[in-house]
């Protein structure tokens, strides 16, 4: 068992009076609670139960607070709405708090903006207020416990401790072998957001229908004009990831009944037929282009229709695998019948054009700025490729990489010869040559290099994929589901060698309130004596926390101890 020190001054047991007051520990098992009771009143069926419990839960402080922070501490929390109002103090946080009441409550337009896609076009998005993310994600915590109950086995996107990994890998699993499926249907619905169907949303949706529909029907605000929305849940929204998971759940467990009733279990099995699905991408393995084109394609086109959704005619293609095919940013593919997944040439190729436009769009920064903004863009494509066959695609790309970054220094320096210029901008490092560093002081004082991440240096490590049948409210779940977030946390620190020790030293909880540290809450590196007291950098110094935490313990002034292991 694991010990967390505790700050000096105890939690109060009572309701909160500031934002600094919350005891956060208590909020999430209040909350969490709630769900889990939500979660087994659904997989029993007793729907009755499910809407007053959700009804219990939205209404509760904890869930409130927890939904204004959640709000308040993502990436999103510095956009505004069409009010351009933010809650970016701990008091406008706390009135927040009061101000999320079902009685009354009215949304307001989402503010229309436009972000560029890959391939050129434009994806829009719809920004809600403050107000209305608030209630949102707070309606959302209702309703994560029913649809995550409900959710197809191969469902991976925009779920808890789901990832695109997970999806690649059922792939593996249902493709990979010489008996396996041969031929996918790789499925495009055209637009899903934006024409999901409000009738059917309101029909199904196992929620507050009336919150829903006030929802559906805000409209958005463009150009100064306000238009209507009559089809779809806009992107941007915290909970239309979750609608339109629960608007596709189905596909993959109805298309079995409907296979096996119509031509026998044993039959139906033999085809091969396997749904892969990654929010509204999709792929539908089986063996043979006959019952993918004459059998599959046109359920899943009427599956879809109801819902007020089409396929994609020029995007939706029956492919063997032999042929290969793309599926969220890797190619599949059999060679001589073992296969083979890259990251495909369409993703190399769009990562690439952000890498150059990054350099040439910086021709007069410092080599140490021009480090900063790389790495973490060359790191998070490597990890992202890691659990495939990527060793070629990290060379050609470093390759690349340099050639521009070769290109970028020279244009620096003119009137210099290229030696000059070598010797500037690039160093041996053991038995590495031409590699793209600069001298620098390190925090303990000392000089050293900071490098560019070097592509070719990742590991190649297999994904291990997540049990279909997990489900993060069901308590059975309760060690698997700890084991999984510490195992792919550690996994995502790996090249942060210093925060991967803390994280470990602390058993991937925060030293402060005790909770979980996940990729969604963030985390902060704290010292425990203050740099500007004399304080050291070491691990022994140092303690990660949640960002919210770091903040309660600099206002209050609180005294936070490193973790006790007994």
């Amino acid at each position: 068992m694991k010990v967390f020190g505790r700050t000096t001054r105890s939690a109060l047991s009572h309701a909160p009076d500031n934002w600094y007051a919350i005891d956060w520990r208590r909020v999430e098992r209040n909350v969490r609670g709630m769900q889990i009771r939500i979660a087994k009143a659904t997989r029993e069926g007793d729907w009755r139960r499910v809407k007053a419990l959700q009804r219990m839960l939205t209404r509760t402080l904890s869930a409130k607070l927890y939904a204004v922070r959640r709000v308040t501490q993502n990436q999103g929390a510095r956009t505004a709405g069409v009010d351009r109002e933010l809650w970016d103090s701990p008091e406008s946080r706390w009135e927040a708090v009061g101000r999320l009441k079902r009685r009354g409550y009215k949304p307001l337009p989402l503010r229309r903006v436009f972000i560029p896609k890959a391939n050129g076009k434009e994806r829009p998005l719809g920004i809600p207020t403050m107000r209305d993310r608030a209630m949102q994600a707070l309606y959302l915590l209702a309703l994560e416990p029913v649809s995550e109950s409900m959710s197809d086995l191969n469902s991976y996107g925009f779920r808890l401790n789901r990832s695109t990994a997970d999806a690649m890998s059922q792939i593996r699993v249902c493709m990979s072998q010489e008996a396996s499926a041969k031929w996918v249907l790789e499925a495009d619905i055209k637009g899903c957001f934006d024409h999901i169907s409000h009738d059917w949303l309101e029909t199904n949706v196992p929620m507050d229908t009336g919150i829903l529909r006030k929802w559906l029907k805000a409209g958005l605000i463009y150009q100064g004009q306000l238009r209507a929305t009559e089809a779809g849940t806009p992107q941007g929204g915290i909970i239309s990831p979750t609608l339109a998971n629960v608007t596709l759940n189905g596909l993959e467990r109805e298309l079995a009944v409907h296979l096996g009733a119509k031509l026998g279990i044993m039959k139906a099995r033999r085809l091969k037929v396997n749904v892969v699905r990654y929010a509204d991408d999709f792929v539908i393995t089986g063996d043979s282009k006959e019952i993918l084109d004459q059998e599959v394609r046109p359920w899943v086109e009427a599956f879809l229709a109801v819902r007020g959704l089409q396929l994609s005619e020029e995007k939706t293609r029956i492919t063997h695998i032999d042929d290969g095919f793309d599926f969220l940013g890797w190619n599949f593919r059999k060679y001589s019948g073992k296969m083979l997944i890259k990251p495909s040439k369409k993703n190399a190729k769009a990562f690439y054009s952000k890498v150059a436009e990054t350099i040439s769009s910086n021709k007069t920064v410092k080599q140490e700025e021009m480090i900063r903004l790389l790495n973490p863009m060359l790191r998070g494509w490597a990890q992202y490729h890691h659990p495939v066959t990527a060793k070629k695609a990290y060379t050609r790309m470093e390759h690349l990489v340099f050639r521009r970054l070769w290109w970028w220094s020279k244009r620096r320096h003119p009137r210099k010869s290229s030696s000059w210029v070598r010797q500037k901008y690039f160093h041996s490092i053991d038995a590495r040559q031409w590699v793209f560093a600069v001298r620098t002081v390190r925090d303990d004082g000392s000089w050293g290099l900071m490098e560019l991440y070097q592509l070719s240096g990742t590991a190649i490590r297999r994904h291990k994929k997540i049990q279909g049948e997990f489900n993060p409210f069901d308590p059975k779940w309760e060690q698997y589901g700890e084991q999984l977030r510490q195992t792919r946390l550690w996994d995502s620190m790996r090249y942060r060698k210093q925060w991967a020790k803390l994280y470990m030293s602390q058993s991937g909880l925060c030293a402060h309130c005790g909770c979980a540290l996940t990729d969604e809450t963030g985390w902060h590196d704290h010292h425990l004596e203050y740099r500007m007291h004399g304080g050291s950098d070491k691990l022994s110094n140092r303690v990660l926390l949640h960002p919210h935490c770091h903040q309660q313990v600099h206002v209050g002034k609180l005294v936070v101890t490193k973790p006790v292991l007994s």
